[in-house]
């Protein structure tokens, strides 16, 4: 395991998980219902008010996207029912949104639960495994009882590796992708986004690394998809 790594995790034991953890789903107005948000009306960036529908992050944030693309990132926990409720929504905006938009997820990480659900998504990732295992991760979690986190990293890992071995992945694969640099990489640049982008509830929508917003922020779901393809235009065109 990096240093990096270690030092971070040293990091959210001692006091992230503390102050973070009990609020992972603060400030969502919303019933955490798994239904699709109704069309919203049109909407410009003129008619979203900095301070209440979204907020100018205080320090912006570079992002790694080729010019004339926008990156928009979800900041998320799996163990979130107001995440686990935005996420249907996020996937049909996924296949309709603009082509400028790079949609980027962030695991939030404030402590140890969030940490190890972190992990299991960029080992999805690694394994090529994150389009088809998303969603069933959150179904597994919510609905199966299944928390796929515990007391230890090695207690969540071997939920994670049952998981995986019932979903067609081989302990060797599973091994080689959660040990992997990448990874732990990944989980490391997701606690320092975390902290970077001041991120205190989620889901959190990131937008051009210089704007936050959220369901209840925008006045809903669908207000939400507006919100963001708005702010992300304006970008684009900057």
């Amino acid at each position: 395991m990096n240093r990096g790594f270690i030092i971070a995790s040293a990091l959210i034991a001692a006091g992230a998980a503390a102050a973070f953890s009990m609020r992972a789903c603060a400030g969502a107005k919303e019933a955490p219902a798994r239904v699709a948000a109704a069309p919203a009306a049109a909407a410009t960036v003129s008619q979203w008010q900095p301070g209440l529908n979204y907020d100018v992050l205080g320090y912006p944030q570079p992002t790694n996207v080729t010019k004339g693309k926008v990156e928009v990132n979800e900041v998320f926990w799996y163990g979130c029912s107001h995440c686990y409720a935005l996420d249907p929504v996020l996937e049909e905006w996924k296949k309709k949104k603009p082509d400028f938009i790079e949609f980027v997820r962030i695991p939030v990480i404030w402590g140890e639960n969030q940490l190890q659900h972190a992990r299991l998504f960029y080992t999805l990732q690694k394994l090529g495994r994150l389009e088809d295992l998303h969603t069933k991760v959150f179904d597994a979690i919510h609905q199966g009882g299944k928390p796929l986190a515990g007391s230890s990293e090695a207690e969540a890992r071997a939920m994670q590796l049952a998981f995986l071995k019932e979903n067609g992945v081989s302990e060797k694969d599973f091994n080689a992708a959660y040990d992997s640099p990448e990874v732990l990489a990944n989980v490391e640049a997701a606690y320092k986004a975390t902290s970077r982008y001041e991120v205190a509830s989620v889901p959190t929508m990131i937008v051009a690394g210089q704007y936050s917003t959220s369901a209840s922020q925008a006045g809903g779901n669908a207000q939400l998809l507006a919100l963001i393809t708005d702010l992300a235009a304006r970008e684009q065109h900057r």
